[in-house]
């Protein structure tokens, strides 16, 4: 498959810059792959289209405020930190990258300095700074890690409360994420209460948001790209009652693609442990019997992923999706494509265009039924 089969007309104006007033104002397609269709709803009643008996799955990373401005003699140059490989050193990227390179030093706001310890390509650096806690100093002076397709001016804290606020879930927990998992956006306590009251159930899991959501897609070839690592969490709990769902035949309903990255790479897991644990065994009836149940499972632990959905793939735990509107020719619309078809979600992605819908980050989204 070639990367430019997935491609579509979007008009610049559609590319939501700011969000809605209410979170749960968002517009709302809904796709059913059955039958082929989509019409169009309001978020707010996100809980009348899922089946009482669903399991919601939410991503509680809680995105840090990883973008801030420096000076290196003279030049403001912007820096995304994204990994902390010790206290105190962490890997960013930074532009105009021309103008950072190795031995020099920077001066950041707050009497904060850093080292440029290591260059790399594309604006990679290594930055080891005067104290531990770097992340404590961000808190006081960072940015949210807005993608670059929203517009802000550069160091401009008029609109940094609002941005640190909104860029963030109701329910960000786990501190880490350089990247707001977006369909998570949508939620207010209203809807997430009129979903306890319909007797939908909640799980939590965490993927950190990392660079391979910025990852551009270089190669022509689908099946030539390969995505960069991000880190993900599920708890014994959590585990246990998507193994549930799945035995009872419940719908696992995922918000967000990188809840279905996450569910879906541990359930190859767990699928791959029983695999081994039953090829040692006697009986190739049990054996196939074990195998048949661990399909369910998605196994509990911290672990990486660089898992690539594209058309194709074959999914193992998630029923339905919850998805903002993704980037032309992204890896994120490849993935929605698998769930749903891409001939299906292009023709959805025309309409929304028609109908003028918010797209990316703080836009509105798609329910794939």
């Amino acid at each position: 498959m070639l990367v430019k089969d997935f491609d579509f007309h979007l008009p610049p104006e559609l590319i939501a810059q700011k969000p809605l007033e209410r979170r749960d104002d968002s517009r709302m397609m809904v796709v059913r792959r059955e039958e082929g269709t989509f019409r169009h709803a309001a978020f707010r009643d996100f809980p009348d289209y899922l089946e009482a008996s669903s399991l919601l799955v939410l991503n509680d990373t809680k995105v840090i405020p990883a973008k801030v401005w420096g000076h290196r003699s003279g030049a403001l140059v912007e820096f995304l930190l994204f990994k902390q490989r010790e206290p105190g050193t962490w890997e960013v990227l930074c532009r105009p990258a021309r103008k950072i390179r190795t031995g020099d030093r920077v001066d950041f706001p707050g009497g904060l300095t850093a080292d440029v310890v290591e260059s790399g390509d594309e604006g990679h650096r290594v930055l080891r700074f005067g104290v531990p806690d770097v992340l404590g100093y961000l808190r006081e002076i960072g940015f949210a890690p807005l993608p670059p397709y929203i517009k802000r001016p550069k160091n401009d804290a008029s609109g940094r409360a609002e941005d640190l606020a909104r860029y963030q879930t109701l329910f960000a927990e786990k501190e880490g994420a350089i990247a707001a998992p977006t369909a998570g956006l949508h939620f207010t306590p209203e809807v997430l209460g009129r979903l306890s009251e319909r007797g939908v159930k909640t799980a939590r899991v965490t993927l950190q948001v990392g660079l391979a959501t910025f990852q551009p897609m270089r190669a022509k070839r689908i099946e030539d790209h390969r995505m960069l690592e991000e880190i993900y969490t599920i708890s014994e709990e959590a585990a246990g009652a998507v193994t549930r769902a799945k035995a009872e035949g419940r719908p696992v309903v995922a918000v967000g693609t990188t809840v279905v990255r996450t569910l879906e790479s541990a359930a190859r897991v767990g699928l791959e442990g029983a695999e081994r644990g039953a090829g040692g065994g006697q009986d190739g009836g049990e054996n196939q019997a074990e195998l048949a149940a661990a399909r369910s499972i998605v196994s509990p632990g911290t672990r990486g992923t660089s898992m690539f959905i594209y058309p194709g793939f074959e999914f193992k735990v998630v029923d339905r999706l919850l998805t903002n509107f993704h980037l032309p020719q992204s890896t994120l619309l490849m993935l929605a494509s698998a769930f749903a078809g891409r001939e299906l979600i292009l023709a959805a992605y025309e309409d929304a265009v028609r109908e003028k819908y918010r797209f990316f980050s703080y836009g509105d989204c798609m329910l794939i039924l």
